[in-house]
């Protein structure tokens, strides 16, 4: 099932919409990081990075690779370019996302 670009720009919105999340995105801006590394660039503990390293790979912001025995993470580039992309396409064709007047 294809999602919609709104629907895609919900999820990159739940994942970069909490500090915590946002600054583990702005950690891994630079190079890729394993778990312990995130660690000390954010100075979370390793529950709570885990924690947000789950969430942002479930919204696709974040790809992990084990090297072996270690897992590095690693900012998804190219969803993220392709999502923005698509944002861009719609808007200059006036397909953006309605907005609800309350």
């Amino acid at each position: 099932m294809h999602m919609s670009t709104c629907e895609e720009i919900k999820k990159l919105g739940k994942g970069i919409g909490n500090d915590c999340r946002y600054a583990l995105v702005q950690a891994l801006i630079k190079d890729p990081k394993t778990v312990s590394e995130l660690v000390a660039a954010v100075k979370m503990t390793q529950p709570a990075v885990s924690q947000h390293l789950k969430i942002l790979k479930e919204t696709g912001l974040v790809t992990d690779e084990r090297q072996g025995q270690t897992i590095v993470y690693s900012l998804n580039t190219e969803y993220m370019l392709k999502l923005l992309s698509a944002l861009a396409k719609d808007v200059e064709r006036g397909k953006s996302a309605k907005v609800i007047n309350r």
